[in-house]
């Protein structure tokens, strides 16, 4: 197995703009004309997706449940370097759909890829966006469960790219949000949609929802 360093250890070291956009493989800019509803021709600026699939939808994010007999739920959840906002996420297993490949089959895929687990769709979000200010990504939450009483999730090994620095690990799913917020005061950033499953959850518990 490839010793692998902590998403910890990673570290920026500069950034530059890109005159051409044409430099980046995954992600492009656009200059975006339109009408305001009262007919004023207006621009906006557009990060856009270079790698969307052919039905319109460009990645999927999974919420991934341990089941165990007898004991509390869990959440599976990830720590990765991200660049961009020059420290360490605490995200949800994700990836981009790849093409001819269906949302289901992709969340199940990546799970295996990123987390070495085997698991059961339970649903589906409608399509959702990110951050639709800025940019026109988007994706579909997907629900899954992973049985750890199955022989395949005993001992779990992710199949990560070179380019991959992962590191898996739990949080009772009754403690969510107080996890996050522990995570948030260490300094690590959070994941917008692994906080706003964590408030939804808090929100659920406060109103008896």
């Amino acid at each position: 197995m490839v010793i692998k360093g902590k998403p910890e250890e990673a570290k920026m070291l500069n950034s530059r703009p890109v005159a051409d956009a044409s430099e980046c493989k995954w992600i492009g800019l656009e200059k975006l004309t339109y009408l305001d509803p009262n007919g004023n021709k207006r621009e906006w600026d557009s990060a856009v997706r270079k790698t969307r699939s052919a039905d319109g939808v460009d990645g999927v994010g999974i919420l991934a449940i341990l089941k165990n007999p007898g004991q509390p739920d869990e959440i599976l959840l990830q720590k990765q370097f991200r660049p961009p906002v020059e420290g360490v996420c605490i995200e949800m297993p994700a990836g981009l759909i790849d093409a001819n490949e269906s949302i289901e089959v992709a969340a199940l895929r990546e799970l295996k890829e990123e987390t070495g687990y085997i698991g059961k769709i339970v649903g589906k979000s409608p399509v959702i966006f990110n951050d639709p200010g800025f940019t026109n990504t988007n994706l579909s939450l997907v629900t899954v469960e992973i049985d750890c009483t199955l022989s395949e999730n005993q001992n779990p090994q992710p199949q990560l790219e070179d380019n991959e620095f992962i590191e898996c690990f739990k949080v009772p799913l009754k403690h969510f949000a107080e996890e996050m917020i522990k995570l948030d005061q260490k300094g690590y950033k959070l994941d917008a949609r692994v906080q706003n499953v964590a408030q939804g959850i808090r929100l659920a518990q406060q109103y008896g929802l």
